[in-house]
């Protein structure tokens, strides 16, 4: 429905709708127009009674009536591209250009795939268990992780039905964060922090490369999740909540920090089809100055010789390259620094830092530099 929300809003006519309804009307319409296994008496008779209980009767008729005309009249067809709001449009084709921006939209509309990472489970035994539950297994681009699909005549189970969830036989995790954390190249044996840990998915790479991870996360309610997933992979990580900020580590004490910023999230809209509707054409300034901050702020916590990462799932300049070369113009003791053991050569740029894009590299959008401290 979010996928779909601009052309559904289209044909409904929602700006004559109560604001209370127009969940209720998009949910029934995107039944009639997508849902075929759906009979157009059940999409109309639900929505009416979602309407029922969420406005009160007199709504009903209206819902009843502006469903009833879709069943026969058909829907709008809307332009490409339209199913974003015009602004992110006209940004992604000043940056990609117009085809590449196609592409990106039709990825970013389309249903994401699964996959999984082996956490306590190798990925020989991973893919085993997965193809016992008549499961199709594939490897994942660049082989970062294994994709599943569906073999014919099955249905997709639930995530918490896979074999090895309770086990912790594996996360799930796009290929382009697990690559992040293989371009941040912690030396084995070192300590790193994980500034803005949750759920976790990097922190539990990291240590599984060899690290010594100490996880940190400023919001309360994701500490949870955070911790569920260490405990899972069963790897050993401290967690903590504390702000990065104010983090409870002395200046200058660690080998490593991540810092995985809060962003945009442009480079994963394909998940979070939402995101496209939240944002707005300034919201990539603010980001980025709160960014720096977090930056710098991890920056401190940096020994002599030490890497400090910085990551973002963002597509946009400002979030990304920008924020680090800010970054490197005010804090001359810090420069690029090529991991050993690089990434594929195609998710690196000019500079020297990561970068993956969904309609170039079939993953989720992702932006990683890698700054080593001087001696």
């Amino acid at each position: 429905m979010l996928r779909r929300q601009r052309e559904l809003d289209s044909t409904l006519e929602l700006d004559r709708a109560d604001p209370r309804l127009h969940d209720v009307l998009r949910l029934g319409a995107y039944q009639l127009r997508w849902l075929t296994r759906v009979p157009s008496h059940a999409a109309v008779s639900t929505s009416v009674e979602l309407a029922r209980e969420t406005v009160g009767e007199g709504s009903t008729g209206y819902v009843n009536h502006s469903l009833r005309r879709l069943t026969g009249a058909g829907f709008r067809v809307s332009a490409a591209g339209s199913s974003h709001p015009d602004w992110l449009v006209q940004r992604w084709k000043n940056q990609f250009g117009p085809a590449e921006t196609e592409r990106l939209i039709a990825w970013n509309d389309a249903k994401p795939e699964l996959t999984l990472q082996p956490a306590r489970w190798d990925r020989e035994t991973l893919a085993s268990r997965l193809r016992d539950a008549g499961l199709d297994v594939t490897a994942a681009p660049f082989g970062a992780g294994l994709r599943i699909g569906l073999t014919p005549g099955t249905r997709h189970p639930a995530t918490r039905d896979l074999p090895g969830y309770s086990e912790g036989g594996w996360i799930v995790q796009d290929p382009a964060h697990s690559l992040v954390a293989r371009f941040a190249a912690i030396p084995s044996g070192e300590q790193v922090y994980d500034a803005c840990a949750a759920p976790g998915g990097k922190a539990v790479a990291l240590e599984a490369a060899g690290a010594r991870v100490l996880a940190g996360d400023a919001r309360h309610e994701r500490i949870g999740r955070l911790a569920d997933t260490t405990r899972r992979a069963g790897v050993a990580i401290r967690s903590v909540a504390a702000n990065l900020e104010a983090a409870p580590l002395r200046p200058a004490s660690v080998a490593a920090v991540l810092v995985d910023a809060p962003c945009t999230a442009t480079g994963t809209i394909r998940r979070h089809p939402d995101a496209r509707w939240r944002l707005s054409s300034n919201v990539f300034a603010r980001m980025a100055e709160r960014q720096q901050r977090l930056l710098a702020a991890a920056a401190a916590l940096v020994r002599p010789g030490g890497l400090l990462i910085y990551a973002t799932c963002s597509l946009e300049p400002e979030e990304n390259e920008q924020v680090v070369e800010h970054f490197l113009k005010r804090n001359r003791e810090f420069t690029r620094a090529l991991p050993h053991a690089p990434v594929p050569a195609e998710l690196v740029t000019a500079a020297g830092d990561f970068q993956s894009l969904p309609h170039r590299h079939g993953i989720d959008g992702a932006y990683a530099a890698r700054l080593a401290r001087a001696r």
